[in-house]
């Protein structure tokens, strides 16, 4: 006996491209300016020459790393993250390597709540948080007007799954 589930077909926004760059930058350039100082540390205070040598290593990943999160990943990210909401699942997918296609169970859904940094904030996005007993699902960057409409609709979708079980469970 097998379902057949249609594939999840909405996309995030657009403006999640942005918004990833933006906090990658911040990120690495943070770590940049961190390992900046080490590594004038380890000049003016002459420290082990191994330790000099690893800084420069680690300097020389995080910059591979912040090529790659900034200008690859969020593009990437963005074009492959899909979403679908219906009466029976919330269906989640990304990743063209890596795929993972997870379905929550409507009936499971036991919170729904909206997340936003400042960040998205500037830009009018939306997290949106889907919670079970023991997990958390995350649909990131989500437009504002349609994040509300989507957590109303969940609560909804969930609250009519909830008392159409204690009512079978009655009879």
């Amino acid at each position: 006996m097998y379902m057949t589930i249609k594939e999840p077909s909405e996309k995030i926004a657009n403006q999640a491209v942005k918004v990833w760059r933006i906090s990658n930058t911040i990120g690495h350039g943070i770590a940049i300016i961190v390992l900046g100082i080490l590594l004038y540390c380890s000049e003016h205070y002459q420290w082990y020459g191994w330790i000099q040598v690893t800084l420069y290593i680690i300097f020389g990943i995080i910059v591979l790393s912040a090529i790659y999160s900034i200008f690859i990943e969020p593009v990437f990210l963005q074009k492959t993250w899909r979403y679908e909401i219906d009466e029976d699942f919330v269906q989640m997918k990304n990743g063209k390597w890596n795929e993972s296609h997870t379905l929550v169970p409507m009936e499971k859904v036991e919170f729904v709540r909206t997340e936003q940094g400042p960040i998205m904030r500037k830009f009018e996005l939306f997290n949106l948080i889907i919670g079970t007993t023991t997990t958390q699902h995350t649909i990131p960057a989500i437009p504002a007007e349609k994040a509300k409409r989507l957590k109303a609709e969940i609560a909804q979708l969930a609250k009519v799954k909830e008392s159409d079980l204690t009512e079978r469970e009655e009879e």
